[in-house]
């Protein structure tokens, strides 16, 4: 199963349907979903209806990431962003959608660790839990950093509680590929994209430096079942339409299914 994840020329001005009607006919069988109200239409919420109407299924919702490091904090934006986590545990269950991806952290200087945060973090387990939800925090912290995920990944020993693979994160900043091999049950999606390793890019797999037939092969490895998955960007790209560029993300995904041996 091969699913997509990203933007696409030309897309601003199309609406949801569009978008995954040209998901659907490039040969993807799903999508992951931006549940991030800020960046999607306001009615994002319709769109797990509208890409099931289109033949997608519907992997996993992201959720807002710039708000992250907020769930560290005894503050009222702390507050705020672990009630909207709660709200998007509640959603993945409302709109029948498995799982739902999320950071530990973000950027260069996040806050101290807390044990509020933990609990935070322990209760959206519980709720996910009660719901048949699935949460993924994604591999991202520098090394220089606390990798905030991985000690949640050790604190919490839940079969709804994993983590995405984000081979562009790992490309970066070196963290999450040896979760593969220690924690091969508790992969639950993937987040597959390139970059040259200096930055973030969400390249089309195979346009920057990422070994893909050993990244691959360590995931194969895991026993890991779930989709194929790519999050990706078109900057960078000459096809200047969604259905060139989605043809292209479609044939780089193909190439990736046929590593996982």
């Amino acid at each position: 199963m091969l699913s997509f994840f990203g933007v696409c020329p030309g897309w601003d001005h199309m609406d949801y349907a569009q978008r995954f009607r040209l998901i659907r006919q490039a040969g993807f069988d799903g999508v992951c979903l931006g549940w991030i109200e800020k960046y999607e239409h306001p009615d994002y919420r319709g769109q797990p209806g509208l890409a099931r109407r289109e033949g997608l299924w519907v992997e996993n919702i992201h959720v807002d990431f710039l708000k992250a490091n907020h769930i560290w904090e005894d503050t009222a934006a702390g507050q705020a962003v672990f009630e909207y986590y709660l709200k998007c545990v509640d959603d993945c269950a409302a709109f029948e959608v498995p799982a739902m991806v999320m950071h530990a952290d973000i950027g260069h200087n996040p806050p101290t660790v807390s044990e509020l945060g933990f609990a935070r973090f322990g209760r959206l387990i519980d709720g996910a839990e009660r719901r048949g939800v699935t949460i993924a925090v994604e591999n991202l912290t520098r090394t220089a950093q606390v990798d905030r995920a991985r000690l949640l990944l050790e604190r919490f020993d839940s079969p709804h509680f994993g983590f995405c693979f984000d081979s562009g994160h790992r490309n970066v900043c070196r963290v999450g590929h040896e979760w593969l091999a220690r924690w091969p049950e508790r992969l639950k999606a993937l987040h597959l994209h390139d970059n040259d390793g200096t930055d973030d890019q969400h390249l089309l797999p195979f346009d920057g430096t990422t070994d893909w037939p050993m990244l691959m092969h360590a995931i194969a490895v895991t026993g890991y079942r779930g989709p194929t998955a790519l999050e990706v960007g078109h900057e960078g790209r000459q096809e200047k339409s969604p259905e060139k560029f989605l043809a292209l993300a479609f044939e780089r995904a193909v190439r990736l299914e046929a590593l996982r041996v």
